[in-house]
């Protein structure tokens, strides 16, 4: 399939493999993707390679990066993924929000994601949030999607005058990440491409331990297959 066909939709794309997934279920869906991505000044910043390698492989009509600096240097920082703050490791699940939740990123990142729909003249966006299989994130939950979706169309020009509506899609909403592997493969997803770690190696290596990790290898194994990544430490 030729990327810049159909109907224009906005994916933002971390280089994880949900987002992997959404944009891969967005372009079997016939959606031209095109693919968003955030070097927020994040210690894994490992994952904006792999988000240009997943929207190429994944047929995005074209990718862009947006630089933003969420850092403790810029005042912003609160967050094990953008300052000191060590990353949790070997953790058991427990309720709360977790010290790598980053303030209202995903608030911010579709923000832009609308700005730059409405732009492109999209009525669609596609985030790869999840409220099962997830950390903990208050930004990953239905509500707030379903409230973001409410604003969209009260704040842009494009709605208010009756140009249509936008649209969030959350197609990995309700899924585990077992089945989020599933449909991917089923779909073709290259997970080799995919990167989840929040404190990879100096060589680029996954940690194995982070939330992240363990989550992505608990679906790998629940899904009965093989995870293609190389960890510093397998559990």
């Amino acid at each position: 399939m030729v990327g810049s066909q159909g109907r224009p939709a906005v994916v933002l794309v971390s280089g994880g493999l949900d987002s992997a997934t959404t944009l891969a279920i967005a372009r079997a869906e016939s959606y031209a993707c095109h693919a968003l991505s955030f070097d927020y000044s994040q210690r894994h910043r490992r994952e904006l390679d792999a988000a240009a390698a997943v929207a190429k492989a994944g047929g995005a009509a074209s990718h862009r990066i947006v630089r933003l600096d969420l850092s403790a240097e810029a005042g912003f920082g609160r967050s094990a993924l953008t300052d000191r703050t060590p990353v949790p490791k070997d953790r058991r699940r427990r309720p709360g929000i977790p010290p790598t939740y980053v303030p209202a990123r995903n608030t911010i990142f579709l923000s832009i994601a609308l700005g730059y729909a409405e732009i492109l003249g999209a009525w669609d966006i596609f985030i790869g949030a999840n409220v099962i299989d997830y950390s903990g994130y208050p930004d990953c939950r239905p509500e707030f999607l379903q409230a973001f979706e409410e604003l969209a169309n009260l704040a842009t020009a494009a709605a208010v005058e009756g140009c249509g509506r936008f649209t969030i899609h959350a197609p990995l909403i309700g899924l585990t990440k077992a089945q989020i592997i599933q449909r991917g493969l089923s779909l073709g997803v290259d997970y080799s491409l995919t990167h989840s770690c929040y404190d990879p190696s100096d060589d680029g290596l996954a940690c194995g331990r982070c939330d992240s990790c363990r989550l992505r290898l608990g679906g790998f194994a629940a899904a009965g297959a093989t995870d293609p990544l190389r960890y510093h430490h397998q559990p």
